[in-house]
Parts: structure tokens; sequence; C-alpha cells
């Protein structure tokens, strides 16, 4: 009925011309997004995405919003970061609603806190809409808890290259290895033999679970359940690609009975066969 309001965004902000959000998309699943970010798609004149942001999400765009590829594989072509935050920084000035639209929490591993301090040095207004973190949403569609009171109240985030590209050192791992019972690493399929070696060396047993999960969220997961001992000849030979992350701790034996995803598919293949 003409007049009514949609609740669903009554009280959502307004996107003003001018404006960046800086918003992150989830870990995949379009049902991630939050409603703050889908406010943005329907509304922004100009959207700058990462290549983690899937074709299902940029579908709920404006029809009318330009569309700007900020790359952002590891390994593969990409925009420099200067070159993204100078075309977010002249789109905005140009009166444009940007939306940055980033994979999983913007603020987590995602750079977002250097965009937003150069638009603070640029005098650009913006908005930060978190997102749902592949650490936790892709553990989550794994059937993986972060915490369980039976194993674990403290959890590590870690990522596992630096801007070098390498294995960060300033990571204290025998600390790490020591303190947290469960550890979630991000970009570490590339060095996960130095990884693992590591975490082994500061005290952590071989035979400690290991999951990794690829295309977290996506109709494409892949989870991959190992050990610190074998992660890495198992992972050769699973094939398993990035995006991926990885998850260390007692945690993982948990997916035997939480693996909801599976109890689904396992339903519908016998449905299917009546």
């Amino acid at each position: 009925m003409s007049g009514m309001i949609d609740p669903l965004t009554a009280y959502l902000p307004k996107f003003e011309p001018g404006w960046v959000w800086l918003a992150g998309a989830g870990p995949g699943d379009p049902g991630l997004l939050t409603l703050h970010a889908l406010h943005g798609l329907r509304h922004a004149d100009a959207i700058v995405y990462d290549a983690l942001v899937c074709d299902a999400i940029l579908v709920l765009a404006n029809a009318n919003a330009s569309l700007v590829y900020a790359g952002k594989r590891g390994g593969k072509p990409s925009p420099t970061q200067a070159d993204v935050t100078l075309r977010i920084v002249e789109l905005a000035r140009a009166g444009k609603r940007v939306l940055r639209l980033k994979g999983g929490d913007p603020m987590v591993f995602g750079r977002g806190g250097e965009e937003a301090l150069s638009l603070v040095e640029a005098g650009v207004p913006f908005r930060i809409i978190p997102g749902i973190s592949a650490g936790i949403g892709g553990l989550a569609y794994a059937g993986i808890p972060l915490t369980h009171r039976d194993t674990n109240s403290v959890v590590s985030f870690l990522t596992g290259h630096d801007s070098a590209g390498v294995v960060p050192d300033r990571i204290d791992w025998q600390a790490v290895a020591r303190g947290s019972p469960v550890l979630v690493i991000y970009m570490a399929l590339k060095h996960i033999r130095q990884i693992a070696e590591r975490l082994i060396a500061s005290g952590r047993p071989q035979d400690e679970p290991v999951a990794v999960v690829a295309d977290a969220t996506l109709p494409t997961q892949r989870v991959l359940e190992t050990t610190l001992g074998r992660c890495v000849a198992d992972l050769a030979a699973a094939r398993l690609e990035p995006p991926a992350i990885v998850v260390v701790g007692e945690v993982v034996r948990l997916r035997a009975s939480l693996n909801w995803l599976g109890s689904l598919a396992e339903r519908a293949s016998v449905a299917v066969g009546r």
C-alpha cells in the first residue's frame, strides 16, 4: 500500500552524496549481508568492490550504480592500494554515494583501517559497516564452533602473511601456541608448511585437529579435516585453493556432530532417492 513505511529500511541511515560507506560483504553467502550493507548496495552511485565479493551479492546493487573492481586477490594482478584509495576519494568528491565493499569484515585483516585513515586525511566523511568475518561465519557453516565450554574460552585470530607476503615475524608463535587453545588463521595456505612447523616447534602436538574451510559459506564450500602433522600433505592431495580459513584446535572434533550442512545434503539425497 502506498504511504506505508517499509520496516526494514525506515530506521536505516540515509546514504548522503559525497559519503563513503566502508562495508563488509560477509564471507560469501548473500544471506549473511547486514541490512546496512544491503541498504548501501541499493542506494550507492558507485560500488568499489574486492574480488572476494561474489556476483550473487553484486546483483543486489542499484541498477544505475557503477561497479569498480578493486582486485585484492593474493598473487593476482590488482590495482595498488594507493590507486584504490585515490579512486574512492575522487568518486566521493564528485558527489557520489560510494560503497566500498570488502569481503568479510573490513576491519579484520581487510585493510579497512588503512582506507578509513586515508579518508580522514582527505576530509571525506565515511561510515564503517561491520560484516561477518570468514573466521566466524565460515567456521559456523563448517559446523565448527569458535568456543565451547568443554574445550576453550580463548580464541586467537592470526594472518598467515604480512604486507610483504611472508609469514609474519612479529607474531610470537611460542606465546600464541601456549596461550590460545584455538587458532583461526587467515590467508594461511601459501605458508601452511612454515606455520605448522612453527606451531609444532612451539609445543602444539602433531596430532592436533586442523580444519581448512575453502569457499566458506558458498555452494562450492569444501572442508578438509586433518592434523598439524598431516596438513601439508593432505592439502596437497585435496588441492584446495584460496580463499580459505584454517582453524587449529580441539573444537574441530565437534564438526563430527555439528556438520549441519552435511546433514542437510544427506537428508536431501535420501529424499531424492525415495
